[in-house]
């Protein structure tokens, strides 16, 4: 039997805690993988020696056609941002993956700004 064999309930769905996702481990080989940081797959081949998952496969699916921020990609696959994170380290060792940090803070937009949406939001 297949090690990326999910156990499947018909009304849960995949019944595997996360932690069984990510091997057990709670951080990231890289400290690159920040939670805003964009991830784009770089389209190389994977290496004879990687040990791929599933859920290896459906981030790399994620990041094929785009740049895509890591909490997005978390967030498309149903997986914790913490797990996310650990399986792109995976990914970037192996060279699958490029990460690029999140914009400075400059480039980022005020807090008055953002004060301003939350209000537009509020009065809808």
């Amino acid at each position: 039997m297949s090690r990326e064999h999910e156990w499947v309930d018909d009304e849960a769905g995949p019944v595997v805690r996360p932690y069984a996702v990510a091997r057990g481990r709670t951080r990231s080989a890289s400290s690159e993988v920040d939670l805003l940081a964009t991830v784009v797959s770089t389209g190389l081949p994977a290496p004879a020696q990687a040990e791929l998952s599933t859920q290896h496969r459906r981030l790399l699916s994620a990041v094929a056609a785009q740049n895509r921020p890591v909490v997005e990609i978390a967030s498309e696959l149903g997986l914790p941002v913490g797990v996310v994170r650990v399986l792109l380290g995976d990914l970037l060792e192996h060279g699958l993956v490029s990460v690029r940090p999140p914009l400075d803070k400059a480039a980022a937009p005020s807090e008055s700004l953002l004060r301003e949406v939350i209000n537009g939001l509020r009065a809808l």
